[in-house]
């Protein structure tokens, strides 16, 4: 074979040989896996980067998001990519909530406040009693005068704010009374983000009657939007690439009895180990007892929760 032929003729292999390989390789990866890797080592990262889907119906509170407005679409698409893969924020949400929603779920229908609202409660402290920089407080994050207002005792020693059946009694009246004033629960959630009397005064400059046409801050904006997200991630995790077994959820803490206290308590360390506790889970149970003794000067009669199971 003369050298010129014997060029020619490699160059063609060659490029055959090429072309099956980018064939082979571009249908193994094409299409990408409806399940994630199942590799488990600590190289393996099982991750799908996909478009979320908005050809659905979307509701809050059982008012329908109208999702025909463009403007709309993108804010909730927004919101749900966000939270999509911002993933251990939105990870913990879902563990957490196997431990809060059941007893919120039980206060908001005995309230006849939608079910829905015990996601508001996650977009605001991701169902934490954590302290923003406002001063709001609680996993409900209120504010010391309306917690007062609506029933809850804050003192530098009890904090009903960390108490999580109690701040959701307030948080019901709370959010129906917004409800009473503004006609409709998504308007509802708009005055719990910013206040009532800031959101009446927009409603009024903006004549428009509707949360989703008014042009309002940037955080309460996307506040309604947010909650309808982290609504659709955590009732259908696996949609949205979160894969958890049952071991994996954080359980309830609805073991334990109840000890009445009408007087004070000079050490709750002291109290904690008569329990046969220790004062870390004394605290954990009961993270409205903001201080290390419980004066009681008015005499009171305060519930303690005290687990049943020694950890």
């Amino acid at each position: 074979m003369k050298p010129k032929t014997l060029y020619t003729y490699t160059l063609i292999l060659a490029s055959f040989f090429t072309l099956a390989l980018f064939t082979s390789y571009s249908e193994k990866n094409d299409t990408p896996p409806k399940t994630p890797p199942t590799e488990t080592g600590s190289d393996a990262l099982p991750q799908l980067i996909h478009g979320i889907n908005l050809k659905q119906p979307f509701n809050f509170a059982g008012e329908g998001l109208p999702m025909t407005n463009f403007d709309v679409r993108e804010r909730l698409d927004r919101e749900l990519s966000v939270n999509s893969y911002w993933h251990s924020s939105t990870l913990l949400n879902i563990k957490a909530s196997t431990r809060y929603f059941p007893a919120m779920e039980k206060i908001l229908k005995e309230n006849e406040v939608p079910d829905d609202f015990k996601y508001l409660a996650v977009a605001e402290s991701s169902l934490r009693n954590v302290k923003s920089p406002a001063g709001a407080k609680g996993i409900w994050q209120f504010m010391k005068n309306t917690a007062t207002h609506y029933g809850l005792e804050v003192n530098s020693e009890v904090d009903e704010r960390y108490h999580v059946e109690k701040a959701t009694e307030a948080a019901c009246k709370y959010l129906k009374s917004y409800k009473e004033q503004f006609g409709n629960w998504t308007l509802s959630a708009a005055a719990y983000n910013m206040g009532g009397p800031n959101l009446k005064k927009e409603l009024s400059a903006q004549g428009s009657d509707s949360y989703y046409d008014l042009n309002l801050n940037h955080e309460t904006n996307r506040y309604v939007f947010r909650i309808v997200a982290i609504k659709e991630i955590i009732k259908r995790p696996q949609n949205f690439g979160f894969y958890l077994e049952n071991e994996d959820m954080y359980q309830p803490l609805d073991d334990y009895k109840t000890v009445e206290i009408n007087s004070a308590i000079p050490s709750l360390a002291n109290f904690a180990k008569e329990q046969g506790i220790s004062y870390r889970m004394l605290k954990i149970y009961n993270p409205w007892l903001r201080s290390s003794k419980l004066t009681n000067s008015k005499g009171k009669t305060y519930q303690i929760k005290i687990p049943n199971k020694k950890f």
